[in-house]
């Protein structure tokens, strides 16, 4: 059932417009005035707004207009009696559904609340599509990314076995996806399995499947991810945390290109490409026994290193406007734009979580900044670069990080009066002043100065 919202300042019309939409199967809300429909839109959710335009205490044109400052997106359809072409052009600048003229016909009104509902329906989808679409995006701008995506790119045309190196956070899953995406297999299913989050009891039943009976809460029959990867791909992370039992097992898999579900008694045929992950070294695990020897030169075909986000520092800005984008859109938040001063601090932090530090850091850099977010913010975001313990360059540089966190902090300490700031830093106020000049500090502000200021 639709929630739909009639204003209009004339009570038989609302009354006649309710009663169709109730015949209908609908909900009708109505408003005597723009005033109290604008009350109403900000309480709940509409499917479709109905709006007379000549009202006397304010237009529909007007509310039209006053809804979309307050954000919500609902199809608008304006309706009225005195329809003139300059009402029809502002009320579709405006982004109205359409412009009816009255008197309305009961089938005229629902086939617009249909075509209101398609519509909806329709930029829902593509949202969500939009979304899901950017989850999976891999963005990148430094020549280290360039050579990674040009080997992807190469192998994923082929069906040989590849194995993703790097360390957490890096991406790893998005470049097997991203092989799967680019491959002949495509059409087909693309399903994940982290070795190391599955029990050692239960990753048997989870790749190969289980029939029903088989064990104690086995009460259907269950496919495992190699059969539902059928026609597809199966990426395997976090290969180097297999348990050795499951090591031969699958080997035999990659072998016989079958499978055999705990409690079964016959092999199933599986066609399946799979791609492994890991952040451990898999060569030494393999030489020191570890990790079985034969496995390991079974899916160790084609290795791919993803470098870390500290040897991609080229990447920070264009990664950090794609976050900020994706977190913006899923949160209905406002777009910030990240300032110079805040993607130079981000390159001097070593990242050690990776891409996915930096997201997170992202999101919280959205949440604690105003208009933009600056310096000061992702200093608020990393502990550790405001503590300069995860600071990376020359000594000189460390230094003058240290510097700057300093006085600024002594600056906001003192509220920005430099005589107390020198004071407290057991300094000539000149030589602060000349300070501030070297390491480019607003003293004002605390903030960093804007390049070639003096």
């Amino acid at each position: 059932m639709s929630e739909v919202l009639i204003v209009d300042d004339d009570a038989n019309t609302l009354a006649s417009l309710s009663l169709a939409f109730r015949l209908a199967g609908h909900h009708a809300v109505t408003a005597g005035s723009a005033s109290l429909a604008l009350e109403y839109v900000q309480g709940r959710r509409f499917d479709l707004i109905l709006s007379d335009v000549v009202m006397p205490d304010k237009d529909g044109i007007t509310l039209l207009e006053e809804i979309r400052m307050m954000g919500v997106n609902t199809p608008v359809v304006m309706v009225s009696g005195q329809a003139t072409v300059d009402m029809a052009v502002r009320a579709t600048k405006l982004g109205a559904l359409d412009f009816l003229e009255k008197p309305l016909s009961a089938e005229k009104l629902l086939l617009t609340l249909d075509n209101a509902l398609k519509l909806t329906r329709l930029e829902a989808e593509n949202k969500d599509l939009r979304r899901r679409v950017g989850r999976h995006e891999i963005v990148w701008q430094s020549e280290a990314m360039r050579r990674t995506m040009a080997q992807v790119e190469r192998v994923a045309a082929g069906e040989s076995r590849v194995c993703i190196l790097g360390d957490t956070g890096t991406g790893k899953e998005l470049v097997a996806r991203r092989i799967h995406e680019l491959s002949a297999r495509r059409a087909g299913p693309f399903v994940t399995v982290n070795c190391a989050a599955v029990p050692q009891e239960l990753i048997e039943s989870e790749l190969f499947g289980h029939e029903k009976g088989s064990f104690t809460g086995a009460a259907t029959r269950h496919l495992g991810k190699f059969e539902q990867a059928h026609g597809g791909t199966l990426f395997l992370d976090e290969i180097g945390d297999m348990p050795p039992v499951m090591q031969a097992k699958f080997l035999r898999v990659l072998e016989e290109g079958e499978v055999e579900r705990v409690g079964g008694n016959r092999p199933v045929r599986v066609d399946v490409r799979v791609v492994v992950a890991t952040h451990r070294n898999l060569a030494e695990l393999a030489a020191s026994g570890a990790f079985r020897q034969d496995l390991f030169h079974r899916i160790y075909v084609i290795p791919i290193l993803l470098p870390p986000l500290k040897e991609r520092r080229g990447d920070l800005a264009v990664l950090a406007e794609h976050f900020a984008r994706q977190v913006s859109e899923a949160n209905g938040w406002k777009p910030k734009v990240f300032e110079t001063s805040a993607i130079q601090a981000m390159e001097r932090y070593a990242w050690p979580g990776n891409v996915r530090e930096l997201r997170n850091c992202v999101e919280r850099a959205l949440l604690l900044a105003d208009e933009s977010v600056d310096e000061e913010t992702i200093r608020a975001c990393l502990p550790q670069l405001r503590s300069g313990a995860a600071t990376t360059g020359a000594l000189a540089a460390r230094v003058e990080d240290f510097e700057r966190e300093t006085i600024v902090q002594e600056l906001k300490r003192n509220g920005y009066r430099m005589t107390d700031t020198a004071r407290a830093l057991n300094l000539e106020r000149s030589h602060l002043y000349k300070k501030c000049a070297q390491l480019g500090i607003e003293p004002e502000t605390g903030r960093k100065a804007d390049a070639g200021k003096t």
